[in-house]
């Protein structure tokens, strides 16, 4: 038998907020410029991050829907409801620094 029936293995790791440096104003340079560029690049990753486990979690959906067939809404109810609690939330539950500006920051 394969693989393809194993419970898949996850990490239940919460990571916390960033540190992160903004802009000095509108439209002026960044108070540092080094660790503003690094922080780009750790919301990038948090994105790419996000973005991966909802690819894993929606190949769960599919894998289930496959393999139970006609009994999925018996059987897959857990994994959609997993997948339906990432989706919904703001930005596909991507980690965010504590931004001084709440408001400017909310939405996709």
């Amino acid at each position: 038998m394969t693989s393809m029936y194993d419970k898949p293995k996850t990490s239940e790791v919460s990571m916390p907020a960033y540190e992160h440096s903004e802009r000095g104003s509108e439209r002026g340079r960044a108070r540092d410029p080094v660790k503003f560029l690094l922080s780009a690049e750790q919301r990038a990753r948090e994105r790419q991050i996000a973005y991966e486990t909802v690819r894993h979690l929606r190949k769960d959906v599919i894998d289930c829907y496959r393999r139970e067939g006609v009994n999925h809404y018996d059987n897959c109810k857990e994994v959609c409801e997993t997948y339906y609690k990432v989706v919904v939330q703001r930005d596909v539950g991507q980690v965010h620094p504590d931004w001084a500006n709440k408001d400017k920051h909310e939405g996709f």
